[in-house]
């Protein structure tokens, strides 16, 4: 076969994921995982055995491994026909299973590999020895991603497990030098609270890898971690073949996995360690799932990053500095003056006389709102249109507003528009509540509280609660892709809504890091 022939056709909706890897009959790990998670992060999945297990949630009782010149015959039966836009290896057992698979790798080209190297059972007991071992290094060369757990990172570079995250950071970034392949570390095995993951990317030279970006989580409580490896790596092979970003790729399907774990405990599969729950995103065939919980839980993150931005800790600590709460209103008041637009036009395309009024009476709201702004807060009479620009962010939040009201669905703007309501409320509420728990004095002399009490206002709240009654009617009319575009309008705008806060940074920014810096998403690293 030729190499063009496995060339990425990356931006297809649904993108060819060839999983190699082995077969466990319980389903909850190997190639049945696999199929799983691709298919579950947006991928059309393909499988090549390895080898064969006779386990279960127990453990594994036997293996059989077929010939490798059979395992040849299948992976060129799929690359012949099929285009791969992106490939995951996993069990692999023996130095010839692995020359094999790199062997194809050489020939076919792939565009994207991301390699979990199954090499430690879960009791800690080496599953390679020291010549499949090097055979799985020579392929990591030919991997774009390693997605070692801390025992296998620590044979593959020849020491013992990592006991702290530090040095399972050094040890990650001592492989990528070594094969010149960006690595995944994972901090599952670690003890603490957190389960954060680092993504270091090779460059420099050997020895001398580039930039490491760790991503936080929480660690889920549960038993159900059967087969969490395979899962994750094939779901970064997937949302990498969809996005073209190691970043993004690992940001959602670490986040798709935790969501699997804390559903795990819905399955009732075997009495041992528990497969996660690889489709809890899917609605119940037997009821809809409300827009409003789909949104919310497609948005968890984007809700956690906000909570941690400087200028929401300034704001409810009482720290931010009165000249970026300054600039912050400048900005609400200039988007309310454009928001109110958008909300005229999404009355326009109402479809009941009830909803025409709920949101032209919102759209009133938001001038009388702007305008008060100016007057109480800001010190200035609004001017006319135009006499004040708005910032970058502020520009592409609206921006991004305007698109979607000249789509002219009324479903997707309804769930454009509802983040401005929904957020803002969410980051009221936790705002005023932690202030209140310092008592009534503390919240009196907080020099944000006349504006922290705004955030009480009962006309506010029960305007966000018609608004998701609203989406979720929509919703509920609506057709297949326009809940699909439903969901992405409102993605986006909560990922503005993040961007607004993040413009006025307060008084953290520039400080010194704290101890739990490096465990943020998206840090840099020395």
């Amino acid at each position: 076969m030729e190499p063009h022939r496995a060339a990425t056709s990356r931006g297809r909706a649904l993108p060819n994921v060839l999983s190699i890897a082995g077969s466990d009959p319980s389903g909850g790990a190997g190639i049945q995982a696999d199929v799983k998670s691709i298919s579950a992060n947006g991928g059309y999945a393909l499988a090549v055995v390895t080898a064969l297990t006779a386990q279960n949630t127990m453990g594994v009782t036997g293996v059989h491994t077929p010939p490798v010149e059979f395992l040849r015959r299948q992976l060129d039966a799929v690359s012949d026909d099929i285009l791969l836009d992106a490939v995951k290896i996993g069990m692999l057992g023996s130095e010839e299973v692995a020359d094999c698979v790199a062997g194809w790798l050489d020939d076919v080209r792939p565009a994207v590999v991301v390699l979990d190297p199954v090499m430690v059972a879960t009791s800690g007991a080496r599953l390679l020895d020291d010549d499949a071992v090097r055979a799985v290094l020579r392929l990591a060369a030919r991997a774009s991603l390693v997605t070692p757990n801390i025992p296998e990172l620590g044979v593959l570079i020849g020491a013992a497990p990592a006991g702290s995250w530090q040095e399972a950071l050094r040890q990650g970034r001592e492989l990528a030098g070594r094969v010149g392949t960006a690595v995944l570390v994972k901090g599952g095995h670690l003890p603490g609270p957190r389960c954060p993951d680092a993504l270091i990317l090779p460059g420099g030279g050997a020895g001398h890898p580039g930039e490491a970006l760790v991503f936080d989580g929480r660690r889920v409580g549960t038993d159900n971690t059967h087969g969490t490896g395979c899962s994750l790596s094939s779901a970064i092979a997937t949302r990498y073949a969809v996005t073209g970003d190691w970043s993004a790729a690992v940001r959602e399907a670490k986040g798709w996995l935790e969501a699997a774990l804390g559903a795990s405990a819905s399955l009732r599969v075997g009495r041992g360690a528990g497969p996660v729950h690889h489709f809890h995103a899917l609605p119940d065939p037997r009821h809809r799932q409300p827009f409003t919980d789909l949104a919310w839980r497609d948005t968890a993150g984007l809700r956690h990053e906000i909570l941690q931005l400087p200028f929401v800790v300034g704001l409810t600590d009482g720290s931010l500095p009165a000249a970026d709460f300054a600039g912050y209103l400048r900005e609400d008041a200039l988007y309310l003056r454009e928001y109110a637009g958008v909300l005229a036009r999404t009355a326009a395309l109402a479809p009941t006389e009830t909803e025409q009024l709920f949101w032209l009476q919102c759209a009133t709201s938001c001038l009388e709102t702007e305008a008060e702004l100016h007057r109480s807060w800001l010190g200035t009479e609004p001017g006319p249109r135009g006499t004040d620009l708005p910032g970058p962010v502020t520009r592409a939040y609206c921006d991004h507003l305007v698109a979607t009201t000249a789509r002219g669905s009324y479903a997707e703007l309804v769930a454009s528009v509802l983040p401005c309501f929904w957020l803002y409320a969410a980051v009221g509420d936790y705002v005023r509540d932690q202030v209140r728990q310092d008592g009534g004095a503390a919240e009196a002399a907080h020099p944000y509280g006349a504006w922290i009490a705004t955030y009480a206002d009962p006309v506010f709240a029960e305007a966000t609660a018609e608004a998701k009654l609203i989406a979720d009617r929509a919703h509920r009319a609506a057709s297949p892709d326009e809940r699909d575009a439903m969901l992405l309008a409102f993605r986006w705008s909560a990922t503005y809504e993040r961007d607004f806060f993040d413009a006025h940074r307060g008084p953290s920014a520039d400080a010194a890091p704290s101890e739990h810096a490096d465990l943020r998403e998206g840090v840099v690293l020395p």
